[in-house]
């Protein structure tokens, strides 16, 4: 991108790339501001402004943040030199101070606002009882020697008494009420499960109906399979099939995969590299031109030890290198290494009983690995032929659904579409990574697992259900959005949704408020086109 004195663009993208080339996508990193990828933010002599008490100015707009912030999402040719160098020059202390402060100083804002509604004398919540959502929370509590339990944010004074789940959150099926035991319903929904499958001809449509409501994790691995067209109806052809798809995938394998390291394919392997572990400070300064799937592999679930394992980062490198080679149009983009994620864990419990958070999947046959392996690639293949538009080059398929989205919030709740118009806020700056990542970004993976039964079940559930389930998703922060008074609080609010609590019952109302709005406009587009 040029560097003359004319303003840059914010959604500017570089011309000179060509369609099918890697290009850094908005909102699809974890966390979403990666400081080692930014080090340009950092050099001396960018001080941050002062906060002015007061009369809000328009330094809480949107055209405020987009001239301080320009420069973040440029897309240069010098990225390996930046990221060469980013872990010699960069200050983590003093990246993680000035992070501190901005979330404190927004905390003490809305503590201020809180004491103000609250009537004197009223108990205070316990603060030793909220749920610490990032490592800076918890930095910022240990360093304040307990000042945050009196600063805490609103949002998360106001999630509900339950027993907690750990931050690395379970991936099994779970209720908010902690419960694991199989109940009778849900015992007389796995019969129904098995008899559907037992026949000789699965009956495709009753399997979608039994799975909108969630599917049983015994007969989960089937069940997707089935669903996503990777196995047939009929059973005898199925051990076939599977035998034929694995061996062709370990076919692409050998054919394609040594071919990595080649100029035509350094900057794919590169950001997948990047992208499944996060890279450590030691790695940039070891590794200064590792080569675009190399980035995205480390941002893949960093807080969960299972994709951290060596062995499983090396699967998710030959799935999405494999599938980047095979579909030139789109290439590989920040975001699909999020998408192999549900089947890869989903195939584990195939063969295993126990949680799989912390299990050790190099203790599997080597043909149990080969066969989660294929199959993971095969179904996020099939998922993605239905969303491609979304990877293409200009990304086509987000932009519209974005726009979708804003139009059918804008006549469901009008207030909610109004205030983030009144502090500028795009659509487009929060949701793109709803649409890109398919809300895994936002929700616990074994919340995403349970949606994505019903997804499954839906037709066209990937591609055009997930906009409804995005508007209902919205909506259920009606209330923290509107209680947002400026730009900068409205983003970290709708970038940092507290549902780390949440289980199957928060999904199952989440998709039912998805449905009822589908039913409403999915057949009368005219009811919230202006």
């Amino acid at each position: 991108m040029s560097n003359d004195g004319n303003k840059k663009q914010f959604w500017k993208r570089n011309t000179a790339k060509v369609p099918g080339s890697i290009q850094h996508v908005y909102g699809a990193q974890h966390p979403p501001f990666d400081p080692l990828l930014h080090a340009n933010l950092m050099k001396a002599g960018n001080k941050p402004q002062a906060l002015t008490p007061g009369k809000p100015k328009k330094a809480t707009t949107f055209q405020e943040f987009e001239s301080i912030t320009s420069d973040a999402w440029d897309v240069g040719d010098d990225d390996d030199e930046l990221l060469a160098t980013a872990a010699q020059n960069l200050n983590i202390e003093v990246v993680m101070e000035t992070a501190n402060k901005v979330i404190e100083n927004h905390s003490k804002l809305q503590e201020q606002q809180q004491q103000e509604k609250q009537p004197e004398g009223e108990p205070r919540p316990y603060g030793g009882s909220r749920m610490v959502k990032s490592l800076s929370e918890a930095h910022i509590e240990s360093s304040k020697d307990g000042a945050v339990e009196r600063v805490a944010l609103q949002r998360q004074q106001s999630l509900p008494h339950r027993p907690v789940i750990p931050l690395v959150a379970r991936m099994a099926d779970q209720n908010t009420s902690g419960a694991l035991v199989m109940t009778e319903r849900e015992a007389s929904r796995l019969d129904k499960f098995r008899q559907a499958l037992a026949g000789p001809n699965t009956d495709l449509d009753e399997l979608r109906k039994l799975s909108w409501s969630g599917i049983p994790r015994q007969v989960r691995p089937i069940t997707w399979k089935l669903l996503s067209g990777y196995l047939p109806a009929n059973t005898e052809r199925r051990e076939s099939t599977l035998q034929r798809k694995r061996q062709e995938y370990f076919g692409f394998i050998q054919q394609y995969y040594d071919s990595r390291n080649d100029e035509h394919h350094q900057d794919t392997y590169r950001q997948i590299h990047i992208d499944i572990p996060r890279m450590s400070l030691e790695c940039l300064i070891l590794q200064p031109r590792v080569t675009e799937i190399h980035i995205d592999i480390p941002r893949t679930n960093p807080l969960i030890p299972l994709f951290q394992q060596a062995s499983v980062q090396e699967i998710f490198e030959r799935i999405l290198f494999i599938w980047a080679i095979r579909h030139p149009a789109s290439g590989y983009v920040q975001g699909i290494n999020d998408l192999v994620t549900p089947f890869f864990v989903v195939y584990v419990f195939e063969y295993i009983e126990e949680e799989v958070e912390n299990f050790d999947v190099s203790s599997l046959r080597e043909e149990a690995l080969r066969n989660i392996e294929a199959d993971s690639f095969w179904c996020m293949s099939k998922l993605l032929d239905g969303i491609q538009d979304n990877y293409t080059f200009a990304q086509p398929g987000i932009q519209r659904k974005v726009r979708a989205l804003e139009e059918l919030v804008s006549r469901i709740d009008e207030s909610v579409h109004r205030h983030m118009q009144q502090y500028e806020v795009e659509y487009l700056q929060f949701a793109f990574r709803w649409m890109n990542n398919l809300l895994m970004r936002e929700l616990p993976l074994r919340c995403t697992i349970r949606l994505w039964d019903t997804y499954q079940a839906e037709p066209e559930g990937f591609s055009h259900f997930h906009l409804y389930v995005c508007a209902a998703f919205l909506i259920r922060w009606r209330k923290e959005i509107l209680e947002e008074k400026d730009f900068q609080g409205l983003m970290i609010l709708l970038q940092n949704l507290p549902t780390m609590h949440w289980g199957n019952e928060e999904v199952s109302v989440l998709l039912a408020e998805a449905y009822r709005l589908k039913f409403a406009f999915a057949d009368a587009p005219n009811h919230y086109k202006r």
